[in-house]
Order: structure tokens, then sequence, then C-alpha cells
């Protein structure tokens, strides 16, 4: 029948990719480290799901595919042992200032790939080369307990190093976890491109909790994008944020089909600087491939009892030709550095009960038409 539990007893112990098996548990005790090699062969080059597509390309380090119990825990550590391959992508990135994230290989730390039933609890995830913890098309998570960091600061900074990437997958909950990174926090994904909608390989994202987490840096508590259709049902509660990120980051692509919708940010302590709003176009990579520019709706975002220090409010705005609706600030109370909010075409947005700078906020003109 197979099965059992894989032990990583207290040490270091230096891997290449590692796959998990049917009914094969993965746990790390306390003192134990998975050290991925820095040697880029030593993961396989398979056709894999990244950025909204699949392509060849590198495995993570630990691996679990189409399972229907994936069981991964303990107090260890994963190591990507990233500093190489950031330098490598830093230098590409030097001689070529456009040159794309997937350009240089780069392993993932953990992939979870069309799994069932998952609970990945109490390790530490440091140092991937690429982004930490990715879900593709995985239902019913449970990611608790984790710690997930990357440099912010420093001599060199850990590129595409997000903390988890949800991506297609459905009935995720976040608990108790802390991240900072250099890049998103918790990015919800799917497909980009003018046809994203009709990509039967990016289902919806939808039924997320995010609960009782810490942030330090990053660039999205929660972030949909840089690849996502359609992302909604999303309820964030009882965080603290304590670092240079956004609270809601929403990127809209000109050239993709995005709705987002039902986002609830809710019980938020802030002693960081960034944004609380950060939705706006966003056009890395920009490519209609001949076909007509599509539009995007986001709709029912609801941010409530939040309060703390922050730098602004940020930006509210879309493409043209893009619906933004219903938007709901209740309960805030903030000292902000900056308290601008960059308005573009918003139809129904309500404030109730909401204090910046110790006045009574008052939603300014757009300053877009």
């Amino acid at each position: 029948m197979g099965g059992g539990v894989v032990v990583i007893p207290k040490g270091t112990f230096r891997s290449g990719s590692i796959f998990l098996k049917n009914g094969v548990e993965l746990y790390l005790e306390e003192g134990a480290v998975l050290l991925g090699s820095n040697v880029i062969d030593d993961y396989p080059k398979r056709e894999t799901r990244i950025e909204g597509h699949f392509e060849p390309w590198r495995m993570a380090l630990v691996n679990a595919q189409q399972m229907d119990r994936v069981r991964i825990g303990g107090k260890g550590k994963l190591d990507g042992n990233g500093i190489l391959f950031w330098a490598a992508f830093w230098q590409r990135r030097k001689e070529n200032p456009r040159c794309t994230n997937l350009e240089v290989e780069r392993p993932r730390l953990m992939f979870i790939d069309r799994c069932k039933d998952v609970r990945v609890e109490g390790i530490s995830l440091v140092d991937s080369g690429f982004w930490n913890l990715h879900l593709y098309r995985c239902d019913g998570v449970v990611l608790e307990g984790l710690r997930i960091t990357a440099p912010t600061s420093g001599h060199i900074l850990g590129p595409s190093t997000d903390g988890i990437d949800i991506d297609s997958s459905r009935n995720v909950t976040v608990r108790k976890c802390f991240i900072a990174v250099n890049d998103d926090n918790i990015a919800l994904k799917g497909s980009k491109g003018p046809l994203a909608d009709k990509d039967t390989d990016s289902p919806p994202v939808e039924n997320i909790v995010v609960e009782d987490c810490e942030f330090g840096d990053g660039n999205g508590v929660i972030t949909c994008g840089s690849e996502a259709t359609i992302v909604r049902n999303v309820r964030v509660r009882n965080c603290t944020v304590a670092g240079r990120t956004n609270l809601l980051t929403l990127k809209l692509r000109p050239d993709t089909p995005q709705h987002y919708s039902d986002i609830v940010i809710d019980g938020i302590k802030l002693s960081g600087t960034g944004r609380i709003l950060q939705v706006a176009p966003w056009t890395q990579f920009f490519d209609l491939k001949g076909h007509p520019a599509p539009t995007r709706t986001v709709e029912n975002i609801t941010i409530r009892n939040v309060s703390g220090d922050y730098r602004t409010l940020g930006s509210l705005r879309g493409n043209p030709g893009d619906t933004l609706r219903n938007f709901t600030l209740e309960n805030i109370t903030l000292k902000l550095e900056d308290e601008k909010l960059a308005l573009g075409v918003v139809k129904d947005v309500t404030i109730t009960n909401v204090t910046v700078n110790g006045k009574a906020y008052v939603l300014p003109a757009a300053t877009e038409k």
C-alpha cells in the first residue's frame, strides 16, 4: 500500500527537488534544515505551471502533485539558499532592464499542484530562489503557523520571492502565519492575456480566508495579479501589518479581462509604511496579441475596523473602460504621512466613521474623468 512519514531529523541536509508520493507525509523536526542546492540542474526541468501558463521550467525544492491528501509539517526549515539565483537575476536585469521574471531560471521552494485536502503547518520557509509556496488548482487547503521570509533590505534582495501564491485554487485558509518578503505577501493568481477568461487551466480563485496573521515587508498583504482573471469571496481578518507593504493591491492589466469581487478586509492593526489601497493599472509585459482590448470589473470591496500608522491611502483608479464600484471604508482610524488618495472613476464609495490624522475623512474629487 505504501505511505508513511519521511522524517528529517535535526541537522542540515542539502538537496535538489524532492517529490512526495501518495500517502507519504513530510515532517521536519525542530532544528532540521532541508537546504536547497544552489546548482540549478539539481531541479529538473519539467512542464509546469508558472506565471499563469505551462512551460518547461524548474521544479521546486519540495513538490506534491495530483494527491488527495498532503501533509507537510514540523518545526524545521526549508532553506532555498537563493542568493546565487538572485545574483544571476539581478545581473541579467542590469544587462537588460526589460528582462522577464522567467528569463533566469530559479526554483520555487514548494509547489503543490492539483491536490485536495492539503495541510502545511509549523515550518519555516526562507530565502527561496523564486516564489516560496505555490498552490495550483488545489481545493481544501490549510496553511497554518508558517514563517516565510526573504531579504527585503541589505546587500542583495530576493526578487520574485512571493510568500504564498494561490493560483486557480479554492477553499484555502491561511492562519497564524508570518510573511515578510521582497514581493507579494499573498498573491491570488490565475491567467493573463486577452483570452484569459477562456483559459480552462485557470478556474476562479475563490473562498480564501486569511486570519490571525502577521505581515512585514512585501508588495501587498493581498495582491490580485499579476496574472489573475476571476477572484472572488476573499476574507482577511484579525491581522497585523508592521512592514513596508500595501494592505490591498489590485493589479488591473489592460490586456486581460478581470473580475475581482467580494473582498473584505476586517480587523487590521497597522504600524507600517505602505498604502491602504493600490488599485491601479498594471502594464508589465503588456501584450494584446492582436486582440481587442478587454475591460475589467472590481466590485464589492470592503475595508473596515482598521487602525494605526501608515504612509498613505494610495490609489483607487482603473484603466479607461474599467468598472470600479461598491467600495466601502468604515470604522477606520489612521495616522498617515500623506492623506492623498489618487481617485479615478469609481461608483458608489461609502465612507463611514473614517478618521485620518484626527479629522473626519472626506472623499476627494476624482483626479480622472
